[in-house]
């Protein structure tokens, strides 16, 4: 197992989405710092998992195909490195966001980003 040392730290982590399960997001997010850019939600893989999928959006094929690039996380913890993402939550499987870089807000796949 690798060493990982995460931007925050378990004092750090405050209870703002609690119950919602485990999720996998990149160490680009947990331990680089970068910004949250796509998430989805697919079936579980567990009954602990939520579905949840978070990405910086910079994750290379190569990155993605390391599962050392990967963690499996509290929803509540990815929640803590960014509580915009508290609102999907609840939203069915099957769901996609992307973060729109002129407003900084989520997204739903399926609808045009501001021009």
């Amino acid at each position: 197992m690798l060493n990982k040392r995460y931007l925050k730290g378990a004092d750090e982590i405050k209870p703002i989405a609690k119950g919602y399960g485990a999720c996998f997001a990149t160490d680009e997010i947990t331990v680089e710092g970068y910004k949250i850019g796509f998430f989805y939600r697919e079936s579980p893989d567990s009954p602990i998992d939520s579905g949840w999928r978070f990405l910086s959006g910079y994750e290379s094929d190569e990155y993605m195909a390391n599962p050392n690039n990967i963690g499996t996380h509290d929803v509540n913890t990815i929640a803590n490195y960014e509580p915009e993402i508290i609102a999907y939550l609840k939203k069915p499987m099957g769901s996609e966001f992307i973060r729109d870089p002129k407003t900084n807000s989520f997204v739903a796949t399926n609808q045009p980003l501001e021009a």
